[in-house]
């Protein structure tokens, strides 16, 4: 089995509603970009992790045409929510409409043979300039989702274990966070993360620290290309 991260898709249906060119022309087909390299790379053995903002649709039926499209691809995928999928609705919910054939990540975790895949959306840190008193209940409520789905995978006996964000864990310059430390404590070893775009991706944090590997895998942050996660 080989891991493969990606996340930030931006997915609209088939012509796009809401082409994202108009964020750069680097956004020119990047669906049949990424599609092109999935097929390329991705078989049905492998794991896919992504890591949110995968759809536009407003509402669940809006978002199904963009999902089944991902669920088409090759391997198994895992993914979370960011903070444009507004059409994330409960497990059971998700599960019926896509038949089991997408897995989603809130307050669980899934094993894949010795590795435990655990997850949340996350939030902005309280060091982002954006940061607002508004924020904390959303903050405070994300730190406890990961922290659930961490603590159920070492309850489970899983010592390898990868986290999956949205939001950034850490930035350039910043020493640690709440959600580093939940990789410290729990000894998860590869954290992915996306959201970060355009000038956004210089301050994402990239490399290792306390003996986790953090990755940034926003489509435009890779090239539209997926990641593989060397294990």
């Amino acid at each position: 089995m080989r891991i493969y991260a990606i996340g930030d898709l931006h997915l609209s249906g088939q012509p796009p509603q809401k082409p994202m060119t108009i964020f750069g022309d680097h956004w020119t087909n990047h669906w049949e970009r990424i599609q092109r390299d999935w097929l390329a790379r991705v078989r049905e053995e492998d794991l896919v992790l992504l890591a949110g903002d995968l759809s536009w649709g407003m509402r669940l039926a809006d978002a199904l045409p963009d999902l089944l499209a991902i669920a088409d691809l090759p391997g198994r995928k895992i993914l979370v929510r960011g903070n444009h999928d507004y059409w994330w609705q409960s497990l059971n919910k998700m599960k019926t409409a896509l038949s089991g054939r997408l897995e989603f990540l809130q307050n669980n975790f899934f094993s894949a043979g010795s590795l435990a895949v655990c997850g949340s959306r996350g939030w902005l840190l309280p060091e982002d300039p954006l940061f607002q008193a508004s924020d904390e209940a959303i903050y405070q409520r994300e730190l406890l989702r990961t922290e659930t789905s961490l603590q159920a995978a070492a309850q489970a006996g899983f010592q390898n274990k990868i986290l999956l964000l949205h939001y950034p864990p850490l930035y350039i310059g910043t020493q640690t966070s709440a959600f580093a430390d939940l990789c410290r404590r729990y000894s998860v070893r590869h954290c992915i993360y996306g959201h970060l775009h355009s000038e956004g991706i210089a301050a994402a944090f990239e490399g290792k620290q306390d003996g986790t590997q953090f990755h940034l895998v926003s489509a435009d942050a890779l090239g539209f290309q997926l990641k593989e996660i060397n294990w």
